[in-house]
């Protein structure tokens, strides 16, 4: 059992939290708000603020906005120290009918920035390259998805990779990419997105390697 720490709790902190909870892992939802809005959530999920999860869990996902995810986790800085920082968002800026538009980095990746900004935190990037839906449930797919792998610390990849395994996550769908670095291809990734879901609607897919 892995003592894990989410935050943000939109819909992909909320399903991350509810499949990692029944996959028997001890789970916090970060709110930046009052835990009593967190009320007919999961009862097998704890709910603190972001500060208080990020402090007594030892893996943190991040699932904030990308955009403003790098400041926000920079004043964690202190509480993240020592631990996984999983970062699954993509920072871009909304078009004009809301769907992501450009990057909001676009000579490197939010990962590499947090990792910068948090030198004693070992930060992995993963599951940013699909719809919220397909990161707990990829057996729905009809075509085998992939979830990349990015990250420095190649201990912290493992345990990700494990806890991708909780998630429904098979081996083989696992592409480690190498370095942090690696992430800057698959934040780019998200540009595709927004084309597809205009021509097919809000259905689920990923952006997976054929082989």
């Amino acid at each position: 059992m892995t003592n894990i720490g989410i935050l943000g709790a939109g819909r992909v902190g909320a399903n991350l939290a509810h499949k990692f909870a029944a996959a028997g892992h001890r789970v916090t939802l970060g709110h930046r708000s009052s835990p009593e809005d967190a009320a007919g959530a999961d009862p097998r999920v704890s709910f603190a603020d972001q500060r208080t999860t990020a402090r007594n869990a030892d893996v943190v996902i991040n699932a904030t906005p990308g955009d403003t995810a790098l400041e926000r986790l920079s004043d964690l800085r202190a509480e993240l120290a020592g631990k996984i920082l999983v970062d699954v968002s993509n920072a871009t800026r909304d078009a004009d009918d809301g769907l992501p538009g450009e990057l909001v980095y676009r000579d490197g990746s939010l990962a590499e920035r947090l990792q910068a900004a948090l030198p004693d935190t070992r930060v992995v990037k993963t599951l940013n390259t699909m719809l919220f839906m397909v990161m707990t449930a990829p057996e729905t797919l009809a075509t085998p998805p992939t979830a990349y792998l990015s990250g420095d610390d190649e201990q912290a990849k493992e345990i990700m990779a494990g806890l991708l395994g909780d998630l429904g996550w098979r081996p083989e769908w696992i592409e480690d990419l190498g370095g942090i670095g690696t992430a800057r291809a698959t934040e780019a990734m998200i540009l595709v997105v927004p084309h597809i879901m205009r021509r097919h609607g809000f259905r689920p897919f990923a952006v997976a390697i054929a082989r």
